[in-house]
């Protein structure tokens, strides 16, 4: 149980502790950032595992020789690919009957009912933008299978945000990652990473708050 949990925990703060994983498993690094992004973007209950901060760290290390950039481009695309498609899937059996529920253990409400914002404004365009906004990113896919959007149209936003967010992350890591500044206060890099991603979720949260008010 003591492994188990010192597992858990590394999975958690995987954005913090990517070197020791590096050196104590080596090439199977790639597997564990596999399933880490294809759990932060496949499985609507774990929208807390690291994303942003983490595609940043990984390319700060492929910078520096200690992976590979083009296999974590093709390696992380593929998870966040199937991560989508997995979500949608989930969303399109079993999301009707979750989302009659008044009080649900496994789905946060008021998280859906900010992707359903997201959508009204945006459409089909939503699983691209969502990539870049934590929570909303998993809980996109969800809805669109929820809202039985044809799997045809959902793949074809969901290759091109996929591809897109992989890259820009981890590109920023690997051209910004090592500069002697960035270096230096890394950590408050990281964090203003999560915080700046999360920005747009909460004017959007704002503005309808706002609204709702004004109405």
């Amino acid at each position: 149980m003591e492994y188990l949990t010192q597992f858990i925990d590394l999975l958690l703060h995987l954005d913090k502790s990517l070197s020791t994983v590096i050196q104590t498993y080596g090439s199977s690094t790639y597997i564990i950032l596999f399933v880490v992004i294809l759990c932060e973007t496949g499985l609507v209950v774990l929208p807390f595992l690291p994303g942003d901060s983490l595609l940043f760290v990984a390319g700060a290390f492929a910078a520096k020789g200690d992976m590979d950039i083009a296999t974590l481009l093709v390696t992380l695309s593929v998870a966040a690919i199937v991560g989508d498609s997995i979500n949608y899937e989930v969303g399109r059996l079993i999301g009707p009957r979750l989302a009659k529920r008044e009080h649900s253990r496994f789905i946060n409400k008021e998280h859906l009912a900010k992707t359903h914002l997201f959508y009204e404004k945006y459409g089909a365009k939503t699983i691209i933008i969502a990539r870049f906004i934590p929570i909303i990113r998993t809980f996109a896919p969800f809805v669109a299978g929820l809202g039985a959007m044809s799997y045809k149209k959902f793949i074809q936003y969901n290759m091109i945000g996929g591809i897109a967010w992989i890259a820009s992350c981890l590109f920023s890591g690997y051209l910004f990652g090592n500069i002697s500044l960035v270096k230096q206060n890394f950590t408050l890099v990281v964090f203003a990473i999560i915080i700046i991603s999360l920005i747009p979720a909460v004017v959007e949260f704002i503005k309808h708050k706002y609204m709702s008010k004004t109405a």
